[in-house]
Formats: C-alpha cells, structure tokens, sequence
C-alpha cells in the first residue's frame, strides 16, 4: 500500500521541519539530525526540505530561534508575577524562570547552548532576545541598586555571575548530576536554594 505524502503550505512546512529536528535531537541527539532525516519525518520529498533549509546550521539556528522565543515568554509570565516594587524579587524570578524553562525544555536548552550546531551571531532574533534579556537583568540590577537593596560592591560582574550559576546548575541538570546532591526530584529546590544563597550575598 502507497504511503500518502503530506501536504504543507510554505509556512507550516517550515515549522514541520523545526518540529522533527527537535524531535529528532530529542531521540537521538543533536549530532543526528540532518535536513534530510527532518524532511524524512515531515513526510516530504528529498529536496523539498532545502528550499527552507539548505544546511543543517540553518535548520538548528531555525530551532534555536523557537526555543529563545518560548524562553523569552517564559521570563514574561514569570515576571508578570512579582511586584514591580521590588527589584530584587524580580532579578530572582528571572533565574526562576530560567531554571524552569530548562527543567521543561532539556533539548532546547542544549541546542541554544551548543554554538557550535548553530549560526548564533547570523541570526537577527537570537542576538536581539538574547541582548534583550541581558539588558533586562542589567537594568533590574541598576533598579535594585537605586532602591538601596544592595551592598556597596562593583556590580559591572554580576550579570555575568548570576548566568554562569544558572547556567551551571541547568548543565548539571542536563547530565543527571543532580542525583549525587539529594536525588532529581529535589532539583529544582537545590537550584532555588543556590540561587538564593547568591542573592543574599547581593542583598543588604
């Protein structure tokens, strides 16, 4: 019996391809996924696939766009949550919403993490979401120091400091490591507990 080919239109034939090259780096691995393996799964012809991605860089900068997106929205609710009036509980629901977002989005996190499958500075989206999260945690920071909830102490490294820790904690979550320090089920309190412990050393 014939398999019937599926039908896009040019759009959701885009976003098919995304859909299966996550899905195959899901499955198998960020290294696996091919535009020709992604075509395969949207059920399209050979070279079909090409004509939106004509290298696997341009198909996982493609994937790595989406996942900024959904990282982005999810800084947004979490912030919508926590009063404006207080700038440290905002800087705090940031790496909140980052940890989260890792936790529901492991494949994600490792695709915009791994540069190497990604054309990250070629892209429009990925450099204006990821400076404009930059800039959202430089200037919380500068709100927090205006309303005098921080030390005296040089802040021009903090932003950076606060990602290196959330981004540790979101790689030892990605490895697994986190059954050495009181088991996965705990993992999101141990991040949460990490990033409070970081806070308070900022804090007045």
């Amino acid at each position: 019996m014939e398999t019937q080919r599926k039908t896009y239109h040019h759009g959701s034939l885009r976003q098919a391809l995304v859909d299966a090259a996550l899905a195959i780096a899901k499955e198998d691995g960020v290294d696996q996924v091919t535009v020709r393996e992604a075509g395969k799964r949207a059920g399209v012809s050979s070279g079909a696939p090409f004509r939106h991605f004509p290298t696997k860089t341009a198909l996982m900068t493609a994937v790595a766009e989406e996942a900024m997106r959904r990282f982005r929205a999810e800084i947004s609710v979490e912030l919508d949550r926590t009063e404006k009036v207080d700038p440290l509980a905002r800087f705090r629901a940031l790496g909140i919403a980052y940890l989260r977002w890792v936790i529901n989005n492991p494949t994600h996190f490792e695709i915009i993490s791994m540069r190497r499958a990604l054309d990250f500075d070629a892209s429009e989206t990925l450099v204006q979401l990821n400076e404009e999260i930059r800039g959202m945690m430089v200037q919380i920071l500068e709100d927090a120091r205006a309303a005098g909830q921080l030390r005296t102490m040089d802040m021009e490294g903090v932003p950076l400091q606060a990602r290196a820790l959330v981004y540790g904690l979101a790689r030892m979550w990605i490895d697994g490591q986190f059954a050495q320090w009181g088991g996965a089920e705990k993992a999101e309190l141990l991040m949460r507990q990490s990033l409070d412990n970081f806070l308070a050393l900022l804090a007045k």
